[in-house]
Order: C-alpha cells, then structure tokens, then sequence
C-alpha cells in the first residue's frame, strides 16, 4: 500500500501542529506582558479559538508547508511573517465580527504579533534542523530500488538524489545486463542484474521501485504486473508512457515527473485516522492485557516453568523484522517439537493450525479460545510494529518459502485481526485462499472497512468462533 501525499500542508500536519501550539504560547505571552503573570480570562480564552481556526485557514490558502524542509532560515522568516500577518488580519476582522474589538488590549494585540513571528520562525528552524538529521540519517526513509539501464542510470540518479528527501535509494539494477559489473555508482551500490533481480527483490527490504526502461515498454509492463503482483509500489518515469492501470497517480518524484501504481493508494488523513485509531485502541489494549497477565499469569507458571510472555520473530510491511509478543500458551519447548508435528498440520501451505496441539499447556487452550493471548500485541501497535487491522504476519521459516505473489500480503502493516480472521479463520485451511483474502482487504481498504472487521472481531471473540 502507498500512502499518497497530494495536500502540502497535510504532508507536514506536525509543522501545523507546531505554529498552533507556538500561536497560544505568544498570545499567552503577549497577554502577560500586559496583564502579569496569573490566568486567562474567558475573553482571551475565545480569542485562542479563533487563532486556532484562522491559523488553519492560513496554513490551507497559503500553502504554507509547501517545500518547507529545503527553504533557508531567511525565506523561512519571509514565510513566517506573511503567515502570521494573515492570522493577525483574520483576528482583527474577528473582533469586530463579534463586536468585542473594544474589549481587548491593544497591547496585547500588540505585542502578538512579534512574539507569534519570533517563537514560530525559532520553532520551524528547530524542527527543520530535527527532521534535516533523520532524513540525513535514513531514520525515516523509505527504500527506494531503481531498475534501469546502463544508459540511463546516470540521469535517472541526478533526478532522485535530491538533499533531504524522504527515500533512500537501497540499490540499483540493471535489466539489460547479465552483469553487474561495477560495485557502485554515485555512491549507490548495483545490487543485482537482469538475471537475480527477483531473487534479490524477495530476499530484500524494497518498499517501492523506480522503474525507467522506457526504450523496452513490453519488458517494463512485464516488470510493472510482476512487481504489483507482489504488493510493492512501482514509479514509472514518464518520458513516453501510455500504459493504463487501474491504481494510478502521476506526480514528482525528485526532479522526475512520473505515474505511480500500486495495488491501493490511501489518503493522507485515512492514514492518520487509522495511527489514531491504532494509538488509541493501543492504549486500551495494553491497559486490558497487563490485568490479563495478573489475572492468569500465575496459572501459566503452575502449569508450566517459563515466561509469561512469550516472543518470536516475524516478518512485517515488506520484509522488516520485528518481534511479536503473546501470552504464552505453550511449553517452552513448543518450536522444537513443531517440526514433529509438521505432518499433522491442517493448513495447505505455509501455515501451521492443528486441533488438540499436544504442545499447549491445560490453561493456554482457555487464552486460545478467547483470544486474551493475543493482546500482548497490543504493545506492538503502539510501537508502530503492527496495526489494529492488517494481514497476518508470517514467521520468518514461513516467509523463507513464500512464492513471489505471496509477498503482496506484506504490503501494508500486519494485523492483530484481519479479513481472514473474520471469514471463518480456522475454518480456511488453503493458504492461497488466506493470500486471497489479505489482498481483498488491501485493494479494498478505507476506514469503514477496519471498523467493520473490528466490530466482527469483537463478536467472534466472544463468541470463540472460528478460533483453534
């Protein structure tokens, strides 16, 4: 899944978070200077509303996020100061709107206005100089693989390697050689060629691709069905490219202009409200899950010598490593005997489920049936690990195996629940049909459907259905 960015001043919804909160400081400020130190009436109290809500106003006509990360200190002080100019005039045209002009200080007004350019300027150059070093840092970039020829590999390179953006370019292939050839170039190093290039996307971290064969328009449609197929996100360079896809946006990538597809696109505020809904049903459910733990975890260490809490490497969006985190169900020897038991196995491919697993100790088929093993992970939504609503994350031996148009299933974050769990869960055993389903649930999502496998889940917990 690719989150689409279209709206500047929502691409940078922190920058607007920040002037807000620096906008009810200086008017805090201001109203000191004039009044002393101590509260603030209800009058300035609205005044602070209406700050709020003008100063959005300003960041939605003005554009005024738009290219902020790359503006220097003085064109960022020009920016400031027409911004709060239009907040200043909106909070003037209020006052009198409201007929309460005469009821405020003049000095405080006054002295709103330097105070709002000083804190906000100071607070973008700080926040600016924050995110310069994580971008610098590759803290929060997303991997960008180029597929290209030894033709065009140094122009494509100029155009994407521009300062602070927000991919980093992990590799370059080239599909019209057998060779590699060089280690590197421009600094990025050729990571593989005509002939292992799947192989090396597999094996990878590759969250999207820049895809700039334009001379072959057969081999990249090739290229762009196989690599959707897969769930990644795929950057066509459009110098002369006329293929229709159905999940398409074209825009600038560095200083290339080209079509984007991928299996979904998602808003920028879908993907807010969905942190939001994870963050929020995060907290609750680590709330829930550290009562669980007091309530039960006694009867794990009775039953059987080991941990409370069990973990395990899986895999996540798009090949990342993270560990999961259960109530433990199991006995500690419970990985190792897996590999006796592979026989009895009841699902057809890559996953495990059984009936009557020997390996459960007498409480865990309790936690199992209700599901309280799982909210554990509750802590990895909050880490941004995994989300509320997702595909199912494999163990790394089960991904190890996965064909090239299993991947697809990696390509938003895994889940605590799901479209597979929902549909009867233990009751599907073809893993081809468990893949279907995660790719329905990608090619289909919004909000609407989250809340809808959300509230499914709630009634299959309850009532154990489908659970093993």
């Amino acid at each position: 899944m690719y989150k689409e960015v279209i709206i500047g001043w929502f691409n940078h919804f922190d920058f607007l978070v920040l002037d807000a909160g620096l906008l009810e400081v200086s008017l805090i400020i201001a109203y000191w200077l004039r009044h002393g130190f101590g509260g603030v009436p209800p009058l300035y109290q609205n005044a602070m509303w209406a700050i709020l809500v003008i100063h959005i106003c300003a960041v939605f006509f003005l554009n005024s996020y738009k290219g902020i990360i790359r503006r220097g200190y003085l064109v960022e002080l020009k920016k400031v100061i027409g911004h709060c100019t239009f907040v200043m005039v909106g909070m003037i045209v209020w006052m009198f709107t409201v007929q309460e002009s005469e009821s405020y200080s003049r000095v405080v007004v006054f002295f709103l206005y330097p105070a709002s350019i000083f804190l906000i300027w100071l607070g973008r150059l700080f926040w600016k100089r924050i995110i310069r070093i994580q971008l610098i840092n590759r803290k929060i970039c997303r991997k960008l693989l180029v597929i290209t020829t030894r033709d065009n590999v140094n122009t494509t390179l100029n155009n994407l390697q521009q300062p602070y953006r927000d991919y980093m370019i992990s590799g370059i292939i080239f599909c019209d050689d057998a060779k590699i050839g060089q280690r590197k170039i421009k600094g990025v190093p050729v990571v593989a060629n005509n002939e292992n290039m799947l192989d090396y996307i597999q094996e990878s971290v590759v969250d999207e691709i820049f895809l700039d064969i334009n001379e072959n328009p057969e081999k990249e449609k090739q290229l762009i069905d196989f690599f959707i197929s897969m769930g990644l996100t795929v950057h066509v360079n459009l110098i002369s490219y006329n293929y229709k896809m159905e999940e398409r946006r074209v825009q600038s990538f560095g200083k290339c202009l080209v079509m984007t597809t991928s299996m979904k696109f998602a808003e920028p505020w879908q993907i807010l409200a969905k942190r939001c809904m994870d963050i929020v049903g995060g907290i609750i459910g680590c709330i829930v899950c550290g009562i669980f733990i007091v309530i039960f975890g006694p009867f794990i260490k009775l039953e059987s010598p080991g941990p409370i809490l069990f973990s395990q490497r899986r895999v996540g969006r798009n090949g990342r490593i993270f560990r999961i985190y259960k109530i433990r169900t199991m006995y500690p020897d419970a990985e190792e005997r897996k590999k006796e038991l592979m026989e009895k196995n009841q699902m057809q491919g890559l996953m495990f489920k059984m009936e009557n697993d020997p390996r459960i100790i007498p409480i865990g088929h309790f936690l199992r049936k209700t599901s309280i093993d799982e909210f554990p992970q509750f802590w990895n939504v909050l880490k941004g690990d995994m989300s509320l609503v997702g595909t199912r994350p494999p163990t790394v031996d089960e991904y190890e195996q996965y064909e090239f148009v299993h991947r697809k299933r990696l390509a938003v974050k895994p889940g605590i629940t799901g479209m597979w769990q929902v549909s009867g869960r233990s009751r599907i055993t073809d893993f081809d049909k468990v893949v279907a389903l995660d790719a329905a649930y990608i090619e289909q999502w919004d909000i609407a459907l989250d809340i809808k496998i959300l509230w499914k889940t709630v009634v299959q917990v309850f009532t154990g259905d489908g659970a093993m």
